[in-house]
């Protein structure tokens, strides 16, 4: 009794403290607003716990004359609302940069990781825009997408707003998907990212090319004929994100990430 007891617990928190690795991405495009900043705009991305609490900066865009434009995120990433720029914010593992001067479609991605570059406990999590693009309330906006970071992928495409269109949301565990390989094979696929949705893929050897989204679904595949060296992957018909293309030579695969920025 006392073993099977001992074995509960044990089990009970190997589940409580479960650390997936994988992948969490978004993808959105911006409404334009128009303003006496005409396209200029600044924006914060980070990620939180459930209630709330910070964990992550993923970009932080802003200049000196817009410190104060990003109120929101400089208090949740241990600084105060009126400057975003300040050496308490935490910005340790993101991007920073200068103030936005288009509204476009932006891709961020967070490998699950916290600030000090541990894998966080497997649960529910928030990845959280900030968008300000004028001075005054009315020219922001702040919006969170939650996800469950786990073993199983959790693919949402939620709603557009005044703000934002096009949105696409992903936690893609690092098991799920095709298994990635180390075969004998040179693949070479480019551009990348594609700013049309159009990859050239180039090998020495392959007998089928196909690509998958982010929750292993296919979307594309074709046969290589004897002695073709490349084929034209169009997935122009897909909209911006993060997919992966797969080459297979009948015994392994080799997979490549890649993204489609519109």
């Amino acid at each position: 009794m006392k073993s099977t007891l001992l074995t509960f617990v044990i089990f009970t928190c190997h589940l409580l403290t479960a650390q997936t690795q994988g992948t969490l991405t978004l993808s959105f495009t911006q409404t334009p607003h128009t303003s006496y900043e005409a396209t200029n705009n600044v924006m914060a991305v980070w990620i939180q716990t459930s209630t709330g609490t910070f964990v992550k900066t993923r970009t932080r865009n802003a200049g000196g004359g817009t410190s104060d434009h990003l109120p929101v995120w400089a208090s949740n990433a241990g600084g105060s609302a009126g400057n975003c720029l300040a050496a308490n914010c935490n910005v340790l593992g993101a991007i920073t940069g200068a103030t936005l001067n288009n509204f476009s479609t932006r891709n961020f991605s967070w490998d699950g990781t916290n600030t000090s570059g541990n894998l966080v406990a497997d649960g529910t999590y928030k990845i959280t825009v900030e968008s300000t693009w004028n001075h005054g309330s009315a020219a922001t906006t702040t919006r969170s997408f939650t996800f469950v970071k786990g073993t199983v992928a959790d693919v949402q495409t939620p709603a557009a707003d005044a703000n934002f269109t096009g949105i696409s949301l992903a936690w893609n565990p690092a098991s799920s998907g095709i298994k990635e390989e180390t075969p004998e094979m040179i693949v070479s696929i480019h551009p990348n990212p594609s700013l049309n949705g159009v990859f050239n893929v180039e090998f020495n050897y392959a007998t089928r090319v196909s690509a998958m989204n982010l929750a292993g679904e296919e979307v594309y595949t074709e046969d290589v004929k004897m002695n073709e060296v490349s084929k034209t992957v169009n997935l122009s018909n897909l909209t911006s994100g993060v997919y992966f293309i797969c080459v297979t030579n009948g015994t392994s695969v080799s997979k490549h990430k890649v993204v489609i920025n519109k």
